[in-house]
């Protein structure tokens, strides 16, 4: 594998938004007993319903260990490419690469040349053997390194831990993420905020980085990643999970989050737009839903009456298209196809079913994607 010299901001490269053009559409698929209940058959069925609504945009290419392969080949449409890969867990935001480019950079010759590279960020189960979400991630760490193998891609390593999901830029210079996760002493305790900062800067090509306080309300699982708070809908806007009720846990952390995008500028100088979309529910793991997962100690616990890390943001922006949860409550549900559209008028929002199965794992349609640029 073609392993880059210095660092990707030194030599020209850097992260782009979700909504420019991808190539492709990377995921795994689900089959851990003691994480996903009646041995992740509910959840295949809804990684596949996703894998097979983002396939009618851009290509998709679903990694699957051996055991599963039969299976997984079974319930996805022949277009979808499957790829044996033993992993951990189906988290792949968080476990594979992130892609950055170097668009049209002049040769010697006054030729242009497009590239793409994947970062390897090191990967601990958020949070290590204390706090992480299972004792062995030594098959996740190999993820990033295997995708970009297998597409011949270059790769910048990275000594920090860090998740795909807990950051999002505009591909304009900004990037946000929250001090709940990334300050958290389960990832990087040698390193100070300014660090991270700068490791962000260099490794995303941003320049300016904006820290929100805390992500969602309940999610434990990954400190709060910005993927289930705030996202970026084009340079400029952002959409945040919102609630009404000045009682739910969850309305000072949108409140908080508010007053300081409000004050808030991004690399350009923008004031933000800021679009808020309301979280579903409350909603709460039951109790057929816990006794349905295999409780043996070597992933976390999930006992019934855990409020879920339910959120509308914690969508995927494919080619033309919005690949959206649906947790079942159709209030919220409906309002959040709504503020999508309006949000996204020259994108297909597409609405996937049954989410709730991905959101009992501990992650959503975000979580579970990794776009892979075109060039």
């Amino acid at each position: 594998m073609m392993q880059l010299q210095g660092t990707p901001s030194a030599i020209g490269f850097y992260m782009p938004a979700e909504w420019e053009i991808h190539t492709q559409c990377w995921m795994g698929w689900p089959e851990r007993p003691d994480n996903w209940r009646e041995g992740a058959a509910p959840a295949q069925h809804v990684f596949a319903r996703v894998a097979t609504a983002i396939s009618k945009f851009e290509s998709v290419t679903v990694c699957v260990s051996s055991v599963q392969w039969e299976n997984a080949r079974s319930q996805l449409p022949e277009h979808i490419r499957v790829v044996e890969m033993s992993m951990n867990d189906s988290w792949f935001r968080d476990s594979g690469p992130t892609f950055v480019v170097r668009r049209s950079t002049t040769t010697e010759s006054g030729g242009a040349v497009d590239r793409i590279a994947g970062i390897d960020w090191q990967f601990n189960s958020w949070g290590g053997l204390e706090d992480g979400c299972y004792s062995d991630w030594s098959l996740d760490l190999l993820v990033a390194k295997k995708i970009l193998e297998t597409e011949k891609i270059p790769r910048f390593p990275q000594s920090m831990v860090l998740e795909g999901g807990s950051i999002h830029v505009d591909g304009e210079g900004t990037c946000l993420t929250t001090e709940e996760c990334l300050l958290n002493k389960n990832r990087n305790p040698h390193l100070s905020k300014d660090q991270i900062e700068d490791e962000l800067k260099t490794y995303l090509g941003v320049r300016k980085v904006i820290w929100l306080p805390r992500g969602l309300y309940g999610d434990d699982d990954t400190n709060g990643h910005i993927d289930n708070m705030c996202c970026f809908v084009r340079p400029g806007v952002v959409m945040l999970s919102w609630i009404e009720d000045e009682t739910d846990p969850q309305y000072g952390r949108s409140i908080e989050a508010y007053s300081l995008l409000s004050n808030e500028t991004d690399a350009k100088g923008r004031k933000f737009e800021i679009i808020k979309i309301h979280v579903p529910g409350p909603l709460y793991m039951t109790e057929s839903e816990s006794a349905g997962i295999s409780q043996d100690g070597e992933a976390k616990p999930r006992p019934a009456g855990t409020r879920l890390a339910a959120s509308y943001v914690n969508f995927y922006i494919a080619n033309k298209a919005i690949i959206a949860p649906q947790f079942g409550d159709r209030k919220w549900d409906d309002e959040a196809i709504r503020v999508l559209s309006n949000a996204f008028p020259h994108h297909e929002v597409v609405g996937v079913e049954g989410a709730r199965e991905i959101v009992l794992g501990g992650g959503n349609i975000h979580c579970i994607t990794q776009q892979q640029p075109a060039v």
